[in-house]
């Protein structure tokens, strides 16, 4: 293991990431960079700093990284725009943040010389794969060290007392800490473990940290309206904002009003089905907006293969393949989409409800003179209508004479 000279971790400051830094430091014997990263998860992130230059990390090898605005424009906007849905319910809050990572972190083993990147992931989970799928597209010849793989330490009671055996201060979290293993960023956060693996359990109502449930959100509704221009949102009630001021904002409103809980059961990559609750209140209010103001720009057609390709991107993101040829050409078509989606769309929350109640563009393909149930003064003649179905029937016809 002495080959690898210098490593770069992507490190949380908690218990698995303290040991592993360890861990790396007494079995490769290496120099360890610390990668932390700002993706909105609402967390005091000096602290991990603070563990880092305790292990005796040098200060110029530590890292601590706001991404929450290239998170939000590079990678959260770029997915919403396909309308993506995994097993037609999971937004995959955790799953898009993981190519972002993975790029700082070969970006930082770049600058600092690194040859070894290692990450905290286990074996069972689909983020080892996400990680490293993005680390060998990025940079082909990065030592990977996934610590989960390869050491014995594998339950919370051999962590602590690795800790302890190494005298290291592993600060317990305020009250306990969340039961669950949990994951945050600015578009969700995650809930495994615990109760919740045992799909019949109903997640207890503490465990929700972002949203109220719809029964205790408030009795009046709200309207919000959200400005696009090509497919992102730029603006919300007439205020211009950043992506990730657009996605925070949301996700406080969306909240309020008890949206964006699931309750899932999703088959992971490495084959076996994982029960995981998630709280998305702002990215439920983006899908159900973009849906909307695509209804008024996109020809039906380029809809309907939006549609099509959709579940094949969603996998590609779940499985880890973001930086694959096949989904960046995905998303070169996607993007091509959305040049003329441009325009304003009004929703109503209420009680965990998102209700599209008016949408508007200049570069609208809906016609009411067209559309409408009133005298249309000619522009569309109903009886051209019987050829269509004659031609679109004929085959029909003909295979129900042969039956005959």
């Amino acid at each position: 293991m002495s080959d690898v000279k210098k490593a770069v971790l992507a490190y949380s400051g908690g218990l698995d990431t303290s040991v592993i830094l360890k861990w790396l430091q007494d079995t490769y014997q290496c120099e360890v960079v610390t990668f932390t990263a700002d993706l909105g998860q609402g967390e005091e992130l000096e602290p991990a700093r603070q563990k880092a230059v305790q292990f005796g990390i040098k200060p110029e090898n530590i890292f601590i990284d706001d991404l929450r605005e290239e998170f939000v424009r590079d990678f959260v906007f770029p997915m919403f725009r396909a309308n993506t849905v995994y097993e037609g319910e999971y937004l995959l809050g955790t799953s898009i943040a993981r190519p972002l990572i993975a790029k700082r972190q070969i970006e930082i083993a770049n600058l600092t010389g690194a040859d070894a990147v290692s990450h905290g992931a286990t074996g069972k989970g689909n983020d080892q794969v996400r990680f490293e799928l993005g680390y060998y597209a990025l940079r082909p010849d990065i030592k990977v060290i996934a610590p989960w793989r390869e050491w014995d330490l594998n339950s919370r009671e051999k962590l602590l007392d690795y800790a302890e055996k190494h005298g290291m201060d592993i600060a317990k979290k305020k009250n306990g800490g969340s039961p669950y293993s949990m994951d945050a960023n600015l578009l969700h956060i995650s809930y495994e473990g615990q109760v919740l693996e045992n799909p019949a359990a109903e997640p207890e109502e503490d465990m929700w940290l972002w949203s109220v449930s719809p029964e205790q959100a408030p009795d009046a509704a709200e309207y919000v309206e959200l400005e696009y221009e090509k497919g992102d949102i730029t603006g919300i009630n007439g205020v211009k904002m950043s992506p990730a001021t657009v996605l925070a904002t949301l996700n406080k409103l969306g909240g309020k009003h008890g949206i964006g809980r699931l309750d899932l059961v999703e088959n992971r990559f490495v084959g076996m089905k994982s029960r995981g609750c998630y709280e998305t209140p702002g990215g439920t209010i983006m899908l159900k907006a973009h849906r909307a103001i695509e209804s008024i720009c996109l020809d039906r057609e380029v809809a309907h293969l939006k549609d099509e390709l959709m579940p094949k991107y969603a996998s590609l993101i779940y499985n880890g393949y973001w930086w694959a040829p096949e989904r960046l050409m995905l998303q070169s078509m996607i993007d091509a989409s959305q040049n003329h989606v441009n325009g304003w769309v009004r929703v109503k929350l209420y009680k965990g409800n998102v209700i599209v109640v008016g949408r508007d563009s200049k570069q609208s393909l809906f016609d009411a003179n067209i559309a409408t149930f009133e005298d249309d003064g000619g522009a569309y003649n109903q009886a051209d209508a019987a050829g269509f179905i004659k031609l679109n029937a004929l085959r029909m016809r003909i295979a129900a004479k042969l039956r005959k």
